[in-house]
């Protein structure tokens, strides 16, 4: 899980290729209308910041893991949605623009969140105060990783239209052949730690991959928000910087046990992910927007 060719090359730049991708199909007006109407904003971040850890914490208890790993699954919950989530929910029909801002301000708000709830997870689990220290630089990073590819593809759909829409038709399905490869990058990097770590922490990991993803699909339904709306809730609540917590874990808190299952959900929710964006574009479009 150390630093290699693949996450701090090959990621970076394949989720630039992503991001522009979807900046091609955006528009400024799609995050005036978000930011107009702020209901959806306000239930997704409520829904990260609020509802996943206190579900992160009791399922830590039923699997009754040992220390490390529930303060691992604690700083996995606290972290914000990944790069990735845009992704998944722009093949599943959501609302990305939705997607982006939740990205954008809830990074931010980790600087604040994420060392609250690590702190208190290693007071409770290893009776130790720890002094967390926000990840300002991972937070910049994830910031260029997102914003300026999305900033740039949104200039080339607004200065040239004709430009931006053929440039989609090579990017799209450029980006998921990208994704697909990252996915099988993984899964080959992270083998031996999934073997061995595949009955301990394998199960309580898809527990809250599952949870996530449905509550936060359940939640935006049940305060009425359009479909759209919701599923970009779902994957921005089920689908973690994973990079951020192994990062966290590693350079910050120098315990690589705590990394383990971030190292886990990130293979998960690839899978997971896939599954529902394929069920979800299964399913017409034209479906009443009441839950």
């Amino acid at each position: 899980m150390q630093a290699n060719l693949i996450t701090t090359v090959l990621l970076p730049l394949a989720l630039g290729i992503i991001m522009f991708g979807l900046g091609l199909h955006l528009r400024l007006a799609d995050f005036a209308r978000v930011l107009k109407m702020p209901k959806p904003v306000l239930i997704g971040l409520l829904t990260q910041m609020v509802v996943l850890p206190p579900i992160a914490f009791v399922l830590a208890l039923a699997f009754a893991l040992p220390a490390p790993l529930a303060i691992g699954l604690m700083l996995l919950a606290a972290s914000p949605g990944g790069a990735t989530a845009n992704v998944f929910s722009h093949f599943a029909r959501g609302d990305v623009a939705l997607n982006i801002t939740l990205t954008a301000i809830n990074s931010l708000a980790v600087l604040l969140t994420l060392p609250l709830v690590v702190s208190w997870s290693m007071r409770y689990f290893l009776g130790t105060d720890a002094y967390v220290a926000p990840p300002t630089q991972k937070v910049l990073e994830v910031g260029l990783v997102i914003l300026v590819p999305v900033a740039f593809g949104m200039l080339v759909r607004a200065q040239t239209p004709r430009a931006a829409d053929r440039l989609e038709r090579i990017v799209k399905p450029l980006s998921l052949l990208i994704l697909l490869a990252l996915i099988a990058l993984s899964v080959i990097k992270e083998w031996a730690l999934i073997v061995a770590n595949a009955l301990n922490v394998g199960a309580v990991c898809l527990a809250l991959n599952l949870l996530s993803l449905g509550i936060g699909y359940g939640i935006a339904r049940a305060c009425r928000l359009a479909r759209a709306q919701a599923i970009a809730i779902a994957f921005e609540v089920g689908i973690h910087n994973s990079t951020l917590a192994i990062f966290i874990a590693l350079n910050v808190l120098n315990m690589p046990a705590l990394s383990i299952p971030a190292a886990i959900y990130s293979l998960i929710m690839y899978v997971t992910a896939g599954i529902v964006v394929w069920r979800l574009r299964a399913k017409p479009m034209g479906v009443p927007e009441s839950p």
